[in-house]
């Protein structure tokens, strides 16, 4: 049943202190030193800026590695269960809805190490892949079929964008026989770029065989890492060899006349988009293949998606170190014309000092919390169009899962995290097309890391989409407005430890909006 906001917590609340009063991060671009707000106020005035507009949203994601496999093979009632909760656009009977309507989906290409089984070297057996193209150069177009049950099940629900995504070029193209790498080299040899690319060519026309269109191909995976300890597939490149593997498969889909967008590069940390850091040779990115001098220039070909992509690992604590980095990742992106930023792979990894620790299972509200600012800061700071988590299903102690599942392979059943509806705060409502526009909070643009807000202007103009992020241990009220105008509120959804996206009565709703500690509201509203 929908229930009050106002039920949730003590109808009102006492002048809200801020925990963190003394820390006000600039969390969306201004260009002038505005006004702080002041913390000790009941109620904040929260301000849509219709004319101040950043970028508009493509999509956010999730990636089938490495569990759909199996998954995919379960009981059709379990697994048609877990492809609702990520790809629902509808709602229940009392307006909650079923799933957080993921707008794009990511399918792992493997390259064969489930076929090479305990020879592989891949110690997990989830963390295998198979291969389309088998040993004898065929292709078998049965392969990977619990992956592609998902594929079409997201087809299905709605979701417009589908991404195929290897971590190792095919075992039989690689240098070691193996789907990952060796004393930190590349694992492609330059002679099979183009079998390559003729080889994610063909999986592109084989899933269309299947009526699956694939609008992007992504052809590495965080290339700065070595990939040599057989945990997964996966291989390092050189900026160079990218360049040689991007222009081959770039020859292979226009030689096929395909419309598939080709995007790089996946990069395993954010810094590398714009310096050095520690990867000589795999750094600067941006730079490297956006600008036209770059011996490396990507961005003349005709496939190649005017996107850049990386990974928001080890670079989301502390809070202050967060922005100052995706402020410098938007700097770089800005410099090459019509160049967009997508995040494109995140969970929660490493101990993030000392803040939150990626290890063991929590499906509460604790790292939903977490994941929200991060999503927050990529969205307003980094200024992302896209946002896509890792393993939308997990069988891991750890938190990098959406959903969680028994790690068995026939049957099991599975779990509901709280990050599943933390990312369905924004994924669920801030539809591909809407544009972020600018917040003020009692005036001001700079917020407080105990309160995010962001918001989202439709196509039509004529809805607003607010993500209130109240990570303090007080309430806090706020008043919505645009251009200085109450709104008027068409639904109001709520993520915290006791609800999962749901939604809230806005019949007895009056100016003021309460948004409880500890929680994610979604307020959708016509201005």
């Amino acid at each position: 049943m929908k229930r009050s906001l106002y039920n949730l917590t003590k109808p009102l609340v006492k002048p809200f202190v801020f925990a963190l009063c003394g820390l006000l991060i600039a969390c969306q671009s201004s260009g002038q030193e505005q006004q702080k707000y002041s913390p000790e106020q009941e109620t904040l005035t929260i301000n849509a800026l219709t004319n101040e507009t950043y970028q508009s949203i493509e999509h956010f994601g999730a990636s089938d590695a490495w569990s759909a496999q199996f998954v995919g093979e379960w009981p059709e009632q379990k697994k048609h269960g877990i492809a609702e909760l990520l790809f629902s656009q509808e709602n229940d009977p009392d307006g909650n809805p079923k799933g957080i309507g993921l707008s794009m989906w990511r399918f792992n290409v493997g390259a064969g190490s489930a076929q090479q089984g305990e020879q592989s070297g891949i110690r997990d057996e989830w963390r295998r892949a198979e291969s389309f193209l088998e040993a004898d150069g065929t292709y078998n177009w049965d392969r990977q079929s619990g992956q592609v049950w998902f594929a079409n099940a997201a087809k299905e629900f709605g979701v417009e964008k589908l991404l195929i995504f290897p971590n190792s070029p095919p075992v039989s193209m690689t240098k070691t026989g193996k789907a990952y790498a060796k004393d930190g080299q590349s694992n492609l040899g330059e002679e099979n770029y183009q079998a390559f690319g003729e080889y994610l060519t063909q999986v592109i026309m084989g899933l269309q065989g299947k009526g699956l269109k694939v609008d992007y191909v992504s052809p590495v995976n965080e290339p700065q890492w070595d990939w040599s300890d057989g945990g997964q597939e996966g291989t390092p490149f050189w900026n160079s060899e990218i360049f040689g593997i991007v222009k081959a498969l770039d020859k292979s889909l226009s030689d096929q006349n395909l419309n598939t967008k080709i995007d790089v590069a996946e990069a395993g940390k954010i810094n590398y988009l714009y310096e050095q850091a520690d990867k000589e040779g795999r750094e600067n990115q941006v730079a490297d293949f956006f600008q036209p001098e770059s011996s490396n220039y990507l961005g003349d070909l005709t496939q190649v998606s005017p996107t850049v992509s990386a990974h928001s690992y080890f670079t989301t604590s502390p809070f202050e170190d967060a922005v100052n980095q995706r402020v410098r990742v938007a700097s770089a992106i800005s410099s090459v014309e019509g160049l967009s930023y997508w995040m494109s792979e995140y969970c929660i990894l490493g101990d993030n000092g000392g803040e939150i620790n990626g290890s063991g299972r929590d499906l509460g509200i604790d790292p939903a919390l977490y994941v929200a600012r991060v999503i927050h800061n990529d969205l307003t700071v980094s200024n992302a169009s896209a946002w896509h988590w890792w393993l939308a299903i997990s069988p891991y102690d750890y938190k990098d899962g959406l959903i969680y599942i028994d790690k068995q392979k026939e049957d099991g059943n599975y779990y509901e995290s709280k990050m599943l509806w933390a990312l369905g705060n924004y994924s669920r409502f801030v539809k591909p097309g809407y544009q972020r526009i600018g917040v003020e909070v009692n005036e001001a643009k700079q917020q407080n890391p105990d309160l995010l807000v962001s918001a989202y202007l439709s196509e039509t103009k004529e809805e607003i989409v607010y993500v209130l992020v109240n990570s303090g241990i007080k309430d806090v009220s706020v008043n919505l407005t645009a251009e200085g105008n109450l709104i008027a509120v068409q639904g109001l959804y709520i993520t915290s430890k006791d609800s999962s996206l749901e939604s809230m009565d806005i019949g007895d709703l009056g100016e003021r909006i309460l948004i409880p500690s500890r929680s994610i509201v979604t307020v959708v509203s016509h201005p």
